[in-house]
């Protein structure tokens, strides 16, 4: 085995963004691409040398061969030591566990989340710090500086590591050691929740439908769910990882997983429904005929956080990312504690959950999780939910029902259009920003606006600075509306815009929510001009 040091220059767009880089998988194949990325992370973090590292992705295309060139460049940087899951494999908040677990200095995990797979589809590298977290910004920032000063890498020529066997093995000095991805993430789920209540659950003849979407996810809840929690087999479908995700979109929500919806609001529904992502971190929760929006999931699991055992003695603080939904704002109030509005993107709670100010968090994008690990974990949340339907005895839609009687319903929505036209969409946020001062006061489609700006977070542990995060207009009738370009996409550009409104009287909790927030959809149309700069008369998805 010899090092090879090869002469490369910087490759434009290798900018991480909130979630890593991302790009189509033949970018990432192209010459010196993923080599260029992945010595970027090891010179913008201080180097590699003697250092452990834990390694795997979802099993999207390209996710083998990309393993054994991160670990022969791994080995050429002088790493003592790189943890791997087996066959490559490791969800997320598998990965996020490893690391802490086992005191690694970091973790490269190659997943492009909930986007398709498959040779002309996306992927994905992004780098988690010693807390088990995404980098946070200035770590990215020093990656971002690496790409553009690189002239050189390093690689192991060597023959591939087997990664089939867990076992331990080396390449050159480093060590390889290829662990079963399962075995610790569900020591870690066993000792958060009451896995006797929820077998008992299961004994008692309750049904369930997990959708792995052909995604990590499925070898989890395989192990977890029908083997020791008894759920009945069968209970997981899609449950074995596949290149392209058996060519579908692995994306937790009413449109991408239809099949688990129809099934769901058929005449023989299950009692409760599921779906996770492509790496493992998102989640979709439904029970007979009662959708729940990732928002009011959030905010039933922090008012129900008690009846778990990790979470009995209560909850230091909660958070959510700007865009979310307040519900979880009206059950911080009745518990009386902390809730932080943060940006979008995971990292910005690990400051809060590593200061021990929060001990829940979530994202409206299907997205939630705790201070058990520092990522969003879908199927922490499943098994949540599961814990809570145990103790409580009730339906999903019971829990939901009772939830809104004491909390009011936050009617919500997002709605996106993909793919527009960059500088369309960049021309729109602008007009926005530009009318800021000027927006309180005016009129709507009827409704008036209250307040107008550009979310800028002071995090309250580190005192940084984030700004640019969305543009937020508030409206008389207590609505709420959020503009924001999404950065998970690998073409164009994704515009979200969220919609919110509160409801207290219970005659109207049942109303549809795209009716009953049809005003403040029209008056989010004609305050942005969405028509009129994008084109587009309607969203691609509405969720």
């Amino acid at each position: 085995m010899s090092i090879t040091t090869v002469a490369t220059t910087p490759i434009e767009g290798q900018k991480p963004g909130t979630s890593g880089l991302r790009k189509k998988t033949p970018v990432f194949m192209g010459p010196h691409y993923l080599e260029n990325f992945v010595q970027s992370i090891f010179d913008g973090t201080g180097g590699a040398q003697g250092k452990v590292y834990v390694l795997g992705g979802d099993g999207r295309y390209f996710n083998d061969r990309a393993a054994q060139v991160i670990l022969r460049m791994a080995a050429a940087n002088g790493a003592a030591r790189v943890i791997v899951g087996q066959g490559a494999i490791l969800s997320t908040p598998a990965a996020s566990n490893l690391i802490r677990k086992r005191g690694a200095d970091g973790g490269i995990i190659m997943s492009a989340s909930h986007n398709p797979g498959g040779p002309e589809e996306d992927f994905g590298v992004k780098f988690n710090a010693a807390n088990g977290g995404p980098a946070p910004e200035g770590m990215t920032a020093k990656i971002f500086d690496a790409t553009k000063a690189l002239s050189e890498y390093h690689i192991l020529e060597a023959q591939d590591v087997d990664l089939s066997v867990p076992g331990e093995s080396r390449l050159g000095e480093m060590v390889v050691e290829v662990v079963d991805p399962v075995t610790d993430y569900a020591a870690l789920m066993a000792d958060i929740f009451d896995f006797d209540k929820i077998r008992t659950l299961f004994a008692s003849g309750f049904r369930m439908r997990f959708d792995a979407m052909h995604a990590v996810t499925g070898p989890y809840a395989k192990a977890i769910l029908e083997g020791t929690l008894g759920a009945p087999a069968g209970t997981v479908v899609n449950a074995v990882p596949s290149p392209d995700f058996g060519g579908g979109h692995p994306d937790p929500n009413p449109i991408w997983a239809k099949t688990l919806m129809d099934e769901m609001y058929g005449d023989s529904a299950p009692d409760f429904g599921a779906a996770s992502d492509g790496d493992g971190d998102r989640n979709m929760i439904v029970g007979r005929h009662a959708y729940v929006t990732p928002s009011d999931s959030l905010a039933v699991l922090a008012a129900n956080a008690t009846l778990v055992p990790a979470y009995a003695k209560g909850l230091a603080g909660v958070a959510r990312s700007m865009p979310t939904s307040k519900a979880l704002d009206r059950v911080a109030d009745a518990l009386g504690i902390d809730c932080y509005e943060t940006p979008t993107g995971w990292k910005y709670f690990g400051n809060l959950l590593d200061a021990g100010r929060a001990t829940l968090c979530g994202e409206e994008s299907a997205g939630t999780g705790s201070d058990h690990v520092r990522e969003k974990d879908g199927l922490w949340a499943v098994l949540f939910w599961l814990n809570v339907l145990a103790e409580r005895k009730m339906s999903v839609a019971e829990i939901l029902a009772d939830h809104w009687q004491k909390f009011g319903r936050n009617f919500y929505s997002r709605h996106d259009y993909e793919a527009v036209d960059s500088a369309a969409a960049e021309g729109l946020m602008q007009g926005l920003r530009d009318a800021l001062a000027t927006l309180p006061g005016t009129d709507a489609a009827g409704l008036t606006v209250e307040t107008a700006d550009e979310f800028t977070y002071n995090d309250p542990v580190d005192a940084s600075l984030s700004t640019g995060q969305g543009i937020r207009i508030g409206l008389a009738d207590g609505g709420r509306v959020v503009y924001r370009l999404s950065g998970t996409g690998t073409e164009g550009a994704t515009l979200r815009v969220y919609l919110e409104r509160v409801e207290t009287d219970p005659a109207r909790f049942d109303a549809d929510p795209q009716d009953a927030l049809a005003g403040i959809i029209a008056a989010a149309d004609a305050l942005a001009d969405i028509k009129g700069r994008t084109g587009r008369s309607a969203p691609d998805v509405i969720t």
